[in-house]
């Protein structure tokens, strides 16, 4: 366990939800495009594009803790 406060963790989750807030709109955005496909197209581009946005999570969170990113 770490014994002092790092910046990482504040500046961390700021950059968090900037980051998602700025991935939410740009599916917002591209929703219209999508909203005219199949509906089977769509069910898959939205499980992807809900489950893509934790791929680099893991990384970030290990640099939140430690400062290194692996």
């Amino acid at each position: 366990m770490r014994k002092e406060p790092t910046w990482r963790i504040p500046i961390g989750m700021l950059a968090l939800l900037a980051g998602i807030l700025i991935y939410a709109l740009a599916v917002m955005w591209a929703s219209d495009w999508i909203g005219q496909l199949h509906v089977a197209f769509q069910t898959v581009i939205y499980l992807v594009l809900g489950v893509a946005w934790l791929l680099p999570l893991r990384r970030f969170l290990i640099w939140m803790e430690t400062g290194r990113w692996g």
